[in-house]
């Protein structure tokens, strides 16, 4: 695929019949050039939860979400978990507890 598009990455695009899709990548297909994407989130609600093949042309890399705080990554670890990604849970876990260790180090210091 020309845009460099990747299995696992987070993509948007339009399907053959105009609607919104919001997914990951599961599969490629340079011959076919397109994507196998499991849609997460679409304005047609039929197409959630299904995976559909895009054409190329049609598909675009989301950018990398960069985290701000605890509600942000409650909300991507909830979205690990509706799509089923234990790799993309357990980083999100292990950024959560980080998170949690930092601000109990920061309580304890500013009591001494």
């Amino acid at each position: 695929m020309s845009n460099n598009v990747k299995i696992g990455d987070w993509v948007k695009g339009n399907s053959e019949d105009g609607e919104l899709i919001i997914g990951y990548v599961q599969a490629l297909d340079q011959l076919e050039r397109g994507a196998l994407v499991k849609v997460v989130s679409s304005d047609y609600d039929g197409q959630v939860g299904k995976s559909i093949f895009l054409s190329s042309r049609h598909v675009k890399t989301l950018p990398e979400v960069n985290v701000n705080n605890k509600e942000q990554l409650l909300n991507l670890i909830d979205l690990a978990l509706a799509t089923g990604d234990k790799e993309w849970f357990m980083e999100l876990s292990a950024k959560l507890n980080n998170m949690r260790d930092l601000a109990k180090n920061i309580i304890s210091s500013d009591k001494k």
